[in-house]
């Protein structure tokens, strides 16, 4: 998927509001899929990227996460744990689909679709530059991903 032009999204956000590949063009964008607000391991992620928002900010790159549950749903977890960047819902979960993080997914022996945890960077020519197919759900996640953007950073900006 690395090189290959990122699908388009057109999504909105815990405040309702719109967020499509267009509005980020020329920036780099971390686009973060988790399976559900306000879990465990969903919670230490995005508080990762709220802790280290500032060092995005300071590279240009936006921070975008996104799942398959309601804006209501998002809203909650974002004002529970300040988080101050937008939480992307894809409630038919087709954004998700053409990203390839819905999948079958097992707990106790019992199969079902959702969401896998997973980090995309789409550069500014909206292209994925980077990604993360098995992305930890800790918060040491986004130093990762913020180490890459830094070390890369020349290269996402020409």
């Amino acid at each position: 998927m690395v090189g290959t032009t990122a699908p388009a999204f057109d999504l909105p956000d815990q405040n309702g509001r719109r967020h499509r590949n267009a509005d980020y063009a020329g920036r780099c964008v971390v686009l973060f899929w988790y399976p559900k607000d306000a879990t465990p391991g969903c919670t230490k992620e995005a508080c990762g990227f709220r802790d280290t928002a500032g060092a995005f900010d300071g590279l240009g790159a936006a921070v975008l996460g996104a799942s398959v549950l309601d804006s209501a749903s998002k809203a909650r977890f974002a004002a529970k744990y300040k988080l101050g960047f937008p939480l992307l819902a894809d409630e038919d979960h087709a954004v998700a689909e053409a990203f390839g993080v819905w999948k079958e997914k097992s707990m106790y022996g019992r199969k079902y679709m959702g969401v896998s945890r997973e980090t995309f960077i789409i550069g500014p020519d909206g292209k994925i530059a980077a990604h993360w197919p098995k992305a930890a759900g800790s918060e040491s996640h986004a130093a990762g991903v913020l180490q890459w953007l830094k070390d890369n950073a020349g290269a996402q900006t020409s």
